[in-house]
């Protein structure tokens, strides 16, 4: 059989696509070399934290906020709550990476936040002690989403739409094809349109 997509790795983002593509009408294999959900991968643990307001850099701020949607549309699909807006916070020295990446993600997309010392977070929120030289932006729309959960929950609905996901099974190898791919695995060749 000749996929329109194979998706490697069946981690957060990799679940998400095989869903969303699968979702799309697309012939979808979705191939993880370890459980699905695993710790092993970048999605690990129950939750992940989630802010608009990120750091790294400012143009993630309009991808973020779809995602927001995107994570409300998936809990209301499987009708199970999936993110949580408990308020965020990205602490560390004034001219730190991050709180410079903070403010400045805030002030250009103008997303609610606040500037607070070391001595106002903790008076605010007492389960944080940082050193009086620290400081913390606020961001009352973070929070989490149940990072295991969701996988399993797009995982599920990829496969209601059509889609095939393989667990256990290890990508050799992959190599472009005249219009397409070829992926090795340890359990057998699939071709593809797209990888």
């Amino acid at each position: 059989m000749t996929w329109d997509v194979i998706v490697i790795g069946v981690g957060g983002m990799g679940s998400a696509v095989a869903y969303v593509l699968a979702k799309r009408g697309r012939k979808v294999l979705a191939l993880e070399q370890h459980n699905i959900p695993n710790d092993l991968g970048a999605s690990l643990g129950i939750n992940r934290m989630i802010r608009l307001a990120y750091a790294e850099d400012p143009r993630y701020v309009p991808m973020v906020r779809r995602s927001y949607r995107l994570w409300r549309d998936l809990g209301r699909t499987v009708k199970e709550r999936v993110l949580f807006i408990t308020g965020g916070i990205d602490a560390g020295a004034e001219d730190s990476w991050i709180v410079r990446g903070s403010l400045e993600a805030c002030a250009e997309h103008k997303l609610k936040h606040e500037t607070l010392t070391a001595a106002q977070l903790h008076k605010r929120f007492p389960g944080f002690r940082l050193p009086r030289t620290m400081v913390a932006v606020y961001q009352p729309q973070g929070g989490f989403v149940l990072a295991e959960r969701s996988i399993v929950a797009h995982v599920s609905l990829a496969l209601e739409l059509g889609a095939e996901i393989h667990a256990r099974e290890r990508v050799l190898e992959w190599e472009p094809l005249e219009g397409g791919v070829r992926v090795r695995t340890d359990r057998g060749l699939y071709e593809a349109d797209k990888l």
